[in-house]
């Protein structure tokens, strides 16, 4: 039996499998790496792109910026999803693995302000555009790509999107505690910040090399590119359009609050920055670990049921967390929320990617899973930080950043309930 029949049986041979699954995970650390860093050094960066006399203001503009890249994601979602669809999930694989280099390697070099004035954050919003224009087309590609290479096994598979995402966030984390623990205040502002993205880098060749050495999807192959991806979804399955969206937004804010955790410490905890380092780091290796293990077990039992289990959880449990760390700020208290939520996320997220794909055919699947993902992520997950942020200095509590997170799981947890009646996966 070849690998690509193999694949499609949903019991590949174990060097096939190993690459495709070192194709998809490699390039989606990459990715996700870059925008881990850049919020992880985020007080850092605001200092040398966007000084001002107030801290908040600097800080709230480096988020700005942050969440203002995410807007340009629905147009990489439509170029690089229809791209993937027409083309092949590989071809779009590269497509959006360099793209990300370039963006990658412009955050390396970068002058700060003090260096070229109004152009340095500019150029840090150009580089964070090219970052998000990658990250759009990657999900919906890598996703496609991981499903339509097994038929049994969806939910595994796929959920090694978010195996590459918690590597990232481990990868970006180590770097926070080694650079932060041993670097002056002087050595991190005059060139350590770079460190993170320079070795971000050295995996972008690698990423590469392996996606080039990989085949299309037999899925793919047999359906044979599609014509109009983008007509036929707005005009075939706009109504799963909307489903995906709704079930993404829980998992992006999820994210997003654990990426704006090491900044909760430092703002809000008055806690040194290296544990808010370490807290992601052992998230990072919770969802790296997770993810597959949720969705394994949800290719057995069913996904809806793992997910509204999980937005119950996530309702219920947000505020008391929240409680017993700023009642308790030190490392034990910020590592256990950090846990919490990262195998909460790992729950729900590894069985998202599998359950967005199966509202989809093939000839619009990774239009319609990019599209999706990449309307919610900008609206609830890339502004997540500067939200939570700003709710904590209206409502003058620290217990803030709480609420979003119970709001988004309600808005998830309705949507899971309209895919059973109407779809009923």
């Amino acid at each position: 039996m070849s690998s690509a029949s193999a694949a499609a049986s949903g019991a590949p041979h174990q060097a096939s499998t190993f690459r495709i699954l070192a194709a998809a995970s490699i390039g989606n650390a990459l990715e996700w790496y870059d925008i881990l860093v850049y919020g992880y050094f985020a007080v850092t960066i605001s200092h040398l792109f966007f000084p001002n006399a107030n801290p908040t203001t600097a800080l709230l503009l480096t988020f700005g910026t942050f969440g203002v890249s995410y807007l340009v994601r629905p147009l990489g979602a439509l170029v690089l999803g229809a791209y993937s669809d027409r083309k092949g999930r590989r071809a779009a694989m590269l497509l959006s693995i360099v793209i990300m280099v370039i963006g990658t390697a412009l955050m390396a070099v970068m002058p700060t302000y003090s260096m070229i004035g109004i152009l340095a954050p500019i150029a840090v919003l150009i580089a964070r555009l090219l970052q998000g224009f990658a990250v759009a087309g990657e999900f919906g590609s890598a996703t496609a790509f991981l499903v339509e290479h097994s038929r049994e096994r969806k939910g595994f598979f796929a959920a090694f999107q978010w195996f590459g995402q918690g590597l990232a966030a481990m990868l970006a984390s180590l770097f926070g505690v080694i650079l932060f623990g041993l670097l002056t205040p002087e050595q991190l502002s005059s060139w350590g910040w770079r460190v993170p993205f320079l070795f971000g880098l050295l995996i972008g060749p690698i990423g590469y090399y392996i996606r080039q050495h990989v085949g299309e999807t037999p899925e793919f192959e047999a359906q044979g590119p599609a014509r109009a991806p983008i007509r036929e979804l707005f005009r075939d399955h706009w109504d799963r359009l909307l489903m995906c969206i709704g079930i993404v937004v829980l998992s992006t804010s999820a994210n997003y609050i654990i990426l704006y955790m090491p900044t909760y410490a430092i703002r809000q905890l008055h806690l040194p920055q290296t544990l808010g380092f370490i807290a992601t780091t052992v998230g990072g290796a919770l969802l790296m670990v997770g993810a597959p293990y949720f969705g394994h077990l949800s290719d057995r039992i069913g996904r809806l049921r793992l997910m509204v289990v999980v937005c119950v959880l996530f309702a219920v449990s947000a505020y008391p967390a929240f409680v017993l760390l700023v009642a308790n700020p030190s490392l034990v208290g910020i590592v256990g929320i950090v846990c919490w939520l990262s195998i909460l996320k790992a729950a729900y997220s590894g069985v998202l990617p599998a359950l967005m794909s199966e509202l989809f055919p093939t000839a619009t699947r990774s239009t319609g899973i990019a599209l999706a993902y990449n309307i919610a992520v900008p609206i609830f997950g890339g502004f997540a930080p500067l939200i939570a942020s700003w709710l904590v200095a209206v409502t003058h509590s620290s217990l803030a950043p709480s609420f979003y997170l119970i709001a988004t799981s309600l808005l998830s947890l309705i949507v899971l309930g309209i895919i059973h009646w109407r779809v009923r996966l």
